[in-house]
């Protein structure tokens, strides 16, 4: 097995980690530093190990000419299942933006917006399947990089948005800008790939 490969399996295995430790009562009733709980900030490490074999293994294949049929499907699906772990345990598990506003809640990451990224995922993924059934291989676009990094960055954000208000205000305003790229890069997708889509109906 190549070491891309291995840097991949790793970040899938990284996930029944993440949700193991969530489910430990101690992680959440605990504060390392700066109100921030154990379990927020062992998820920011995990989730930043996570991003750095996803830098890593791509940079490795490509140098060294490591590019399998393997990693062309587990690298984008590793990537997929980490993230969307983190928006979930930061959906379940929320830290109130505007508690402190009369009666007013907001959780930092809201179950519309994680539904409207995860349904675009898995719309583009199974467009990709068609595609790579008929032999054709769907470059990512620029814009749909630029969504990536937002929503990784924006996630490591709130991993870090119990230590303060402004936190996780900026957390929850990265998740919007995130939420509305992912909308428009879906958009485009679409629109790129139209043919592949309407020659499959």
């Amino acid at each position: 097995m190549t070491l891309p490969n291995k840097l991949t399996l790793a970040r899938i295995f990284l996930i029944p980690i993440m949700v193991v430790i969530y489910y430990i009562p101690w992680f959440k009733e605990n504060v390392i530093f700066l109100n921030i709980s154990w379990l927020y900030f062992i998820l920011f490490i995990i989730f930043a190990i996570g991003s750095l074999t996803d830098l890593l293994d791509g940079k490795i294949a490509r140098k060294y000419n490591l590019i399998t049929t393997f990693g062309k499907f587990a690298d984008p699906l590793a990537d997929k299942l980490l993230t969307f772990t983190a928006l979930a345990m930061l959906m379940l598990n929320p830290v109130n933006v505007f508690a402190t506003f009369k009666d007013t809640y907001l959780n930092i990451v809201p179950m519309w917006s994680f539904i409207i990224i995860l349904i675009r995922e898995l719309m583009v993924s199974g467009i990709r399947m068609v595609a790579a059934s008929n032999g054709k291989v769907i470059a990512a676009a620029k814009l749909g990089k630029i969504k990536t990094a937002t929503t990784m960055f924006a996630i490591i954000i709130c991993f870090f948005s119990e230590a303060h208000n402004i936190i996780a205000i900026i957390g929850f305003i990265l998740i919007l800008i995130s939420t509305l790229l992912t909308i428009i890069s879906g958009i485009e997708y679409f629109w790129k790939n139209k043919d592949i889509i309407l020659e499959s109906i």
